[in-house]
């Protein structure tokens, strides 16, 4: 297949959605850097070996799977020209967005309330690394949500239609990603 080929929208869409997934993959590479030094410092005398996860972590999964669910809903719906039902699940996901980062912030005093710190005398290593890849997760959710709310205002304002969906499915992708990600993470600390 020839990049250079096709019209100017069609050059362009194909351009916005390449630098995505270059993002979406440095991404990846940052977090496997993360979950790798997670598994190599586990050898460590002082790891936890015993540390359940905060109750609110496994709430806040359900959340961000529940909210990409919402996001696909939207899609569907601007594709069918169903622009105000649309929008309407759009707020839901935004919604969802909101509740996933409480659930987190939750999560993290409950690790707190166990005695557990990210630094001082009483921070260990493992919660040092699950604060801090739990702590980037929620900075690019906050991301995806500033995405969300382009989207959105762009979605109020008629911009998307069955004919037009690139940026919709740029926000949506970078959505996915994130339930993706986080899904992935909750796996890991969970069986790791």
């Amino acid at each position: 297949m020839d990049l250079t080929q096709g019209t100017q929208k069609e050059k362009n869409a194909r351009a916005k959605k390449m630098m995505l997934w270059f993002g979406i993959v440095s991404l990846l590479m940052g977090f496997a850097g993360w979950t790798s030094a997670f598994i190599v410092s586990s050898s460590r005398e002082d790891w936890l070996n015993d540390f359940q996860l905060p109750t609110a972590f496994f709430y806040s999964t359900a959340v961000i799977i529940l909210s990409s669910l919402t996001y696909i809903q939207a899609k569907r719906l601007v594709k069918k020209d169903a622009q105000k039902a649309a929008t309407s699940w759009l707020y839901g996901t935004l919604l969802l967005g909101i509740i996933f980062i409480i659930l987190q912030f939750t999560g993290f005093n409950e690790i707190i309330a166990q005695g557990y710190y990210f630094t001082g005398p009483t921070s260990n290593i493992t919660m040092s690394y699950i604060f801090l890849i739990a702590a980037v997760h929620i900075v690019h959710v906050i991301a995806g949500m500033i995405s969300l709310i382009v989207v959105l205002v762009r979605q109020r304002q008629g911009k998307y239609s069955s004919a037009n969906m690139l940026g919709m499915e740029l926000g949506a992708t970078f959505w996915h990603f994130l339930d993706l990600l986080w899904v992935y993470l909750m796996l890991f600390f969970y069986f790791f």
